[in-house]
């Protein structure tokens, strides 16, 4: 069983293997876990030879996302949703990008129209802590803004990271500037915190939690996606999510919660 987890590349499956061959078996223990920790010494080495001999695009790996959605707030319709994440770990270096767009016209009115693009890169202190940078454009006109641009930097951290969980935190100091549809503009000094938490609950099945948020002496944001993919054939996926934004003092006649449901199809690449 121990030799079909190590072919399979399973971490947790050597581990579970290893922790139960203490109750079941101790005369063998000590020898299944000197062979499971040279193995991961080895897959560790080679890990990190990758991250630091390879190309800046071998390393890139991503996924497009197509949804359809429910919104209610100020948008109460059915429309589509796309976006693109991409992301590259290196051995010192992870940058992370996000492009996403939300836009439906009903009888050639439009009636949602959101972009967003967003850039992470991190510098890796040690295995779980790490400098974060990042910057973010948002256009939403229907909840008051024209352009919304967000700067932070700061420290994150992995309290949790295991096979098939992890959970990381980041807080820091933000500057954000915003143009709203009257044509007046602001700028606030604030602080950013985000976590993003991924849970394989199975080799097919995987819950996220990503949450941000922007405080400060204005209008504060939060934002919040919950989301379970499922594998249906190879880098195919399906995937649900509940995505929430509240901003704490809207443009007038706005809203201050907008929800959105989406059911979609996810292509790993």
């Amino acid at each position: 069983m121990l030799e079909a987890a190590m072919e399979a590349g399973d971490e947790s499956g050597v581990a579970t293997i290893v922790k139960y061959t203490k109750a079941a078996a101790p005369e063998s223990a000590e020898e299944v876990a000197r062979i499971a920790n040279e193995w991961n010494t080895a897959r560790r080495r080679s890990a990190e030879r990758r991250l630091r001999h390879s190309d800046f695009l071998d390393l890139v790996k991503g996924k497009i996302e197509l949804a359809g959605y429910r919104s209610t707030g100020n948008t109460r319709n059915i429309g589509l949703n796309g976006s693109i994440g991409l992301r590259r770990e290196g051995f010192r270096w992870r940058h992370k990008l996000r492009l996403q767009a939300d836009y439906q016209e009903s009888l050639g009115v439009t009636t949602r129209e959101r972009y967003l693009a967003a850039y992470e890169p991190n510098f890796k202190i040690d295995d779980r802590g790490y400098v974060y940078g990042a910057a973010q454009f948002e256009s939403d006109r229907f909840s008051g803004f024209d352009e919304r641009y967000s700067l932070s930097a700061g420290l994150g951290y992995t309290p949790i990271k295991q096979p098939g969980m992890t959970l990381e935190l980041e807080l820091g100091p933000a500057f954000r500037q915003t143009r709203y549809t009257d044509d007046t503009s602001e700028g606030y000094v604030g602080a950013r915190g985000s976590l993003d938490f991924h849970w394989k609950l199975s080799p097919s099945i995987h819950f996220r939690q990503n949450a941000s948020a922007y405080v400060q002496t204005a209008n504060s944001t939060l934002s919040s996606e919950t989301s379970f993919s499922f594998r249906v054939l190879g880098p195919l996926s399906a995937k649900l999510s509940y995505n929430l934004q509240y901003e704490s003092d809207p443009a007038s006649n706005r809203e201050s919660t907008d929800t959105t449901t989406r059911a979609g199809l996810v292509v790993d690449f």
